[in-house]
């Protein structure tokens, strides 16, 4: 039986943003606009930053904070790099100026997964309903959702920044189901993210499909709630649909 509605995430999910994306060259790319640094210096420089983008996206207010004014959170991200590593002609306003050129980069070099529109269609072909459910500023994921022309395949999309509430909030993933008019347990979640796209919904009854690209188990999983599936790529969803007694398998939220 296949469900009655897909909420999907959008970054890493329908398109490729970390995963086959080339940062360190991003980050290169926008450090050289703008500072005069031999190899060395330049390597060492991105290391720092993305050292210290580490420590800033691990904490959980940081990063609700920080998601929706990316310029900002990244030129001070750059910031602490300049202050730990002293890098030549490295001064605040050329910190904002990186941050501005590394976002552009970054948002050049994404693309679309391939056959994320054809499963897209495929799966309104079935009748199922569609939400798209993604976190950060309203301008900046819908010029995503406009340059990938993804808003006519959603019957409903929640931006954090629009809509008040981001994952994992559980606000966001009940207002989709009410705009779709479907239950918690006639409903998948869809995303790269294993607290927002799996542990969250999973604990309002929605079965959580876990995007996993590498293939790389997590380490920290024994404790928490397995997913109801894992695929590297939205296209293995046809494989899931198609299983024949797909809900009377055995599957516990709590195990």
């Amino acid at each position: 039986m296949q469900p009655k509605a897909i909420l999907f995430d959008l970054d890493d999910t329908l398109i490729a943003f970390e995963h086959g994306l080339d940062l360190d060259r991003c980050w290169q790319t926008a450090c050289m606009n703008h500072l005069q640094l031999d190899p060395h210096e330049l390597a060492e420089l991105v290391a720092g930053i993305k050292s210290e983008a580490r420590w800033y996206w691990s904490d959980p207010d940081r990063h609700r904070i920080g998601r929706l004014d990316l310029d900002k959170a990244r030129a001070a991200i750059i910031g602490a790099a300049f202050h730990k590593i002293n890098p030549p002609g490295a001064a605040m306003l050329t910190a904002e100026r990186i941050a501005i050129d590394y976002g552009s980069e970054r948002n050049l070099a994404i693309t679309l997964h391939p056959d994320a529109i054809e499963m897209l269609i495929h799966l309104r072909s079935l009748g199922i309903k569609l939400a798209l459910l993604t976190n950060g500023s309203a301008s900046g994921q819908r010029d995503k959702i406009n340059r990938f022309q993804l808003a006519p395949y959603f019957d409903c999309i929640l931006i954090e920044e629009e809509f008040g509430y981001g994952k994992p909030d559980h606000r966001i993933y009940q207002h989709a189901l009410e705009q779709l008019n479907v239950r918690a347990d006639e409903t998948w979640m869809i995303g790269d993210n294993y607290e927002w796209e799996i542990i969250a919904p999973q604990q309002l009854g929605i079965r959580g499909i876990w995007v996993n690209p590498s293939g790389a188990a997590r380490h920290d999983q024994h404790d928490k709630p397995g997913p109801f599936r894992t695929i590297r790529a939205v296209s293995e969803l046809r494989a899931i649909l198609s299983e024949k007694a797909v809900t009377d398998r055995s599957f516990n939220f709590d195990r």
